[in-house]
């Protein structure tokens, strides 16, 4: 893809920051707490003085207003370089949210957060309503004055480190289960709202929340009441995309560090990597890389070409794509450096971690799958 001299200049910038600041094993696991800790709020505070957490952010906001494909090689790069700023997904789909469908007052408040490092989060599962989101339970009752919330939600990535979580709740029951769901602005520390983590195998990334008789204000509406499915639809684009991106630039940290590593490495005296069965394997890597690289990158385009239209297959399939070719790349690449890709040190099993849930987050494979088929009218 040809970049503009504005678009190299800004990967080059963000490449020479990570490369400052987490460009070896021991910088990164400073961030993060030893590997524990996902998000650095030191190294996402840098990216938000230097208005990078903004990119995506309309102008009128104090955003830098730019598109899909500055968003997506922004993530690309934060995920070739493990970057720990795992709260800015979440925020970024979070704030777009905000921007469609919030009010003037929203949108300065939760938005100027954001440009300013603010983490935000979105929750919609519950423990039986994952992918079937239209099965969710969590009730938000108008009494005078506002609204109470009861119920609990699950897998809320950053909930424990966001100033803002965007809770979908269902605020009435009759016809198709899709109606009557609502969003809702709340504020971290809210009375009546209990977070509690849950282990992962990448370290403190989601959370349990419970709601018990907590009390939101009249305005803590997103939006229309009622209309919270259609005002999540509106935002799967942008998700997809940005799960897409990041995974784009794993696959191509674990098909780089793979080939550095049989480059060097040695067995039967000569380079293991001139062995025609790791050759030929890294052939088609490099093949699926570049497929999957033209076509995160062309559904951007596109996106930015006709603004508000909805790309849900082509989205889903950058997702599709994308997740599962860095799950297969890290995975190999793990067998390919033998005993040493499943050591810490390397890096690599790092990777697979980070990739394997990747499949399963902001809709399974099998989820991307089905949409993908029924837009063929199957």
């Amino acid at each position: 893809m040809i970049l503009t001299d504005e678009q190299r200049d800004f990967v080059a910038a963000v490449e020479d920051l990570c490369r400052r600041e987490v460009g070896t094993r021991e910088k990164w696991l400073e961030h993060t707490d030893g590997g524990r800790a996902p998000h650095s709020a030191k190294l996402y505070e840098k990216m938000a003085d230097l208005g990078w957490l903004g990119i995506a952010v309309p102008e009128e906001y104090d955003g830098a207003g730019q598109g899909m494909i500055d968003l997506v090689l922004f993530l690309e790069t934060i995920g070739y370089w493990q970057a720990p700023i795992g709260g800015f997904a979440t925020s970024a789909i979070t704030a777009a949210s905000y921007e469609r469908f919030g009010t003037e007052e929203q949108k300065r408040r939760v938005l100027g957060g954001f440009l300013r490092g603010e983490v935000l989060a979105v929750s919609m599962s519950e423990p039986g309503a994952g992918s079937d989101v239209g099965a969710l339970t969590c009730k938000a009752e108008q009494r005078a004055g506002g609204w109470v919330i009861n119920g609990q939600k699950t897998w809320c990535s950053n909930a424990h480190i966001a100033e803002h979580i965007l809770l979908v709740a269902r605020t009435s029951k009759s016809g198709d289960k899709h109606d009557g769901l609502t969003m809702f602005s709340v504020p971290a520390g809210v009375e009546g709202l209990a977070v509690h983590g849950i282990e992962t195998m990448g370290g403190r990334e989601v959370n349990d929340l419970y709601f018990t008789d907590c009390l939101l204000p009249e305005d803590a509406v997103v939006g229309e009441v009622g209309q919270g499915w259609r005002q999540l639809m509106a935002g799967l684009n942008l998700e997809r995309m940005i799960l897409a991106a990041m995974m784009l630039g794993t696959a191509r940290r674990a098909f780089d560090d793979t080939v550095s590593y049989v480059r060097e490495r040695r067995q039967f005296g000569r380079p293991v990597g001139s062995f025609q069965a790791l050759r030929h394997r890294l052939a088609d890597h490099a093949t699926e890389l570049e497929c999957t690289r033209l076509l995160v990158h062309d559904v951007a385009r596109r996106i930015d070409a006709e603004p508000g239209r909805m790309f849900p297959r082509e989205a889903s399939m950058a997702k599709l794509k994308a997740t599962e070719f860095a799950k297969a790349m890290a995975l190999d690449g793990m067998q390919m450096m033998g005993g040493y890709g499943y050591a810490t040190e390397y890096g690599m099993e790092r990777l697979l971690r980070s990739t394997v849930v990747s499949t399963v987050y902001g809709g399974t494979s099998e989820i991307q799958r089905d949409i993908i088929g029924k837009t063929f009218g199957l």
